[in-house]
């Protein structure tokens, strides 16, 4: 079954290279195009695509009150943006976003980044992670949360090493565990504090005071 996907940029050679790059590919069909953040919601609306690269910089309504406008549906979104700012990640991870990328990547990321957040994970490259952590070297110390408490040990220290943005695999060779069991110990963690993925999870874990930034 294929991977449906709209497509949200103010410009239309941008939309046709994505519809080109996208529709190459056998699993994934893009299904709809907006030229702003205001059609952007009504189509994703309408048309209910698994997967939404969004523009943060179009007239109106921009990608990132799309992104909140959206929030909650099934939808998931990856922010595009050709401002690889600081202010922009944080913002578009806290609006909901499932990625974040720039239109500088490479055309394998991207199609990386549909078939991971289609699969109900998020996406958060190195560079990213960076840059949150960045932002809360940046901001007050924060407290410390009572959800924390609903965690066991070894999940809290999965937790950390998410927040570090290690992978499953990552994980378990850090811990000696398999792939799959801190696949399982992540998926626990998501029910537990009701997150939907880790790109959230990572957020939390340092909203919380679990992790600081070094």
């Amino acid at each position: 079954m294929s991977i449906r996907v709209l497509v949200a940029d103010d410009q239309a050679m941008v939309r046709r290279g994505f519809r080109l790059l996208l529709d190459d590919e056998p699993d994934m069909e893009v299904v709809g195009e907006a030229g702003d953040g205001e059609q952007a919601v009504r189509r994703v609306r309408a048309l209910a695509p698994d997967v939404a690269l969004m523009d943060i910089r179009m007239p109106g309504v921009n990608g990132l009150e799309a992104t909140r406008r959206l929030a909650g549906l099934p939808t998931r979104i990856i922010v595009l943006t050709t401002f690889d700012l600081d202010e922009y990640v944080y913002e578009a991870l806290r609006a909901g976003a499932a990625g974040f990328l720039t239109k500088e990547a490479p055309a394998e990321l991207l199609i990386e980044a549909v078939r991971v957040v289609a699969a109900g994970d998020g996406m958060l490259t190195p560079g990213v992670t960076r840059r949150v952590i960045e932002a809360f070297a940046r901001s007050a110390p924060p407290r410390r949360s009572p959800a924390l408490d609903a965690l066991t040990a070894r999940e809290l220290e999965v937790l950390r090493l998410m927040a570090r943005g290690l992978s499953n695999p990552e994980i378990g060779r850090e811990l000696f565990i398999s792939g799959t069991t801190a696949k399982t110990h992540v998926s626990r963690i998501l029910t537990k504090l009701g997150l939907r993925d880790r790109v959230q999870a990572v957020i939390f874990a340092y909203e919380s005071g679990l992790v600081t930034p070094a």
